[in-house]
């Protein structure tokens, strides 16, 4: 069963946030959090097979943006055409990737499977990329989980080795073909595309002895830790794209550096992600339901509100802040990206 969009309207919203596969989502990703509680990046943890084969999955796939450079888009600071390339070549080999790199999937459930991964990477034909992009990843390892192909024990390396290296191969993508933001971050002031680096990254900080949230703001102890914690390698590659500081850039990020404890951080990433992710419409009318991940819902009754929101969509195209710090780098002159803060509690 291939999976397809369901959600279309608010009421559609209310029955997902009740659903049982709303609280498998919910369950899982706060299991991935508590799974890396005071882990770091750099420690030793079990890798599984099916679990090396996702990374597998990835490093291959990182091979395909080798094949497909970007193209001379002129001073356009908008995505570049090349990276449809690298999803249509992506799109058509998932099933084939997930069989060859993740053998434990049943057959009949790796075009299901491997629909997830497809919409991991961004959207063809706005070349951006989003929290519900990032959001069919983990879509991904929940399928892997409730089919049963990873296990508990699974979770740590799931977020530390599989998760870590799909950002590493996003950032790459953002940086290539300079993805446009799909709206779904900017106006927070968290980050353009991510979410999970920041919920996952405070949970591995949770305890710890010396670094604090304000730490952030030390730009030696970014550099020294980032390869350790997701969370600080998130707002590395947030400075070294971004032209203003982060009081201006990413004035959530800055707001969250004065709480106290990365506890008190980290149970506000939960809330927020509930909030703000799976709480918004305009994200959730893109998620995939199918046989693994199933959604019923009543026969619509209205008319189908499809929700626009500012940069995500609706036609509406948000330049690359990255392709605008390389352009800074030229000598050019790169555009105001300053966001909105949003209360943090």
């Amino acid at each position: 069963m291939i999976p397809e969009r369901k959600i279309t309207t608010s009421a559609d919203l209310a029955l997902f946030e009740h659903s049982a596969v709303y609280g498998q989502l919910v369950g899982f990703i706060e299991a991935l959090n508590g799974a890396v509680k005071g882990i770091k990046l750099t420690d030793a943890v079990a890798v599984s097979e099916p679990v090396a084969g996702v990374v597998a999955l990835l490093d291959e796939l990182d091979g395909v943006v080798d094949k497909y450079p970007p193209t001379d888009n002129g001073l356009s600071r908008f995505g570049n055409p090349a990276f449809q390339q690298f999803y249509d070549e992506t799109a058509s080999r998932a099933g084939a990737l997930v069989a060859a790199h993740v053998p434990s999937v049943p057959a009949d459930k790796v075009d299901e499977v491997a629909r997830y991964v497809a919409e991991s990477f961004g959207n063809r034909s706005r070349i951006d990329y989003g929290s519900g992009h990032e959001l069919n990843f983990a879509c991904f390892l929940l399928c892997l989980d409730r089919l049963g192909v990873v296990a508990a024990g699974d979770r740590p390396a799931l977020v530390l080795r599989a998760f870590a290296r799909y950002l590493r191969l996003m950032r790459r993508l953002q940086t290539e073909y300079w993805l446009e933001p799909a709206g779904s971050h900017g106006v927070w002031g968290l980050d353009d595309y991510h979410f999970l680096p920041f919920l996952f990254g405070s949970a591995q900080l949770v305890g710890h002895r010396n670094l604090r949230p304000k730490s952030i703001h030390d730009a030696d102890v970014l550099e020294m830790y980032r390869k350790d914690y997701l969370y600080l390698d998130a707002v590395w590659f947030v400075n070294s794209v971004k032209t203003a500081t982060l009081r201006w850039s990413s004035p959530m990020l800055d707001d969250i550096s004065g709480v106290k404890t990365w506890d008190k951080v980290n149970s506000g990433m939960i809330k927020m992600y509930k909030a703000e992710v799976l709480g918004k419409l305009p994200i959730v009318q893109h998620f995939l339901f199918g046989s693994i991940l199933a959604l019923d819902l009543p026969a619509a009754t209205a008319e189908a509100e499809h929700v626009h929101t500012f940069g995500d969509c609706c036609g509406i195209k948000v330049p690359s802040a990255i392709a605008a710090s390389q352009a800074a780098a030229r000598d050019m002159r790169a555009p105001y990206t300053g966001s909105t803060p949003v209360p943090f509690d």
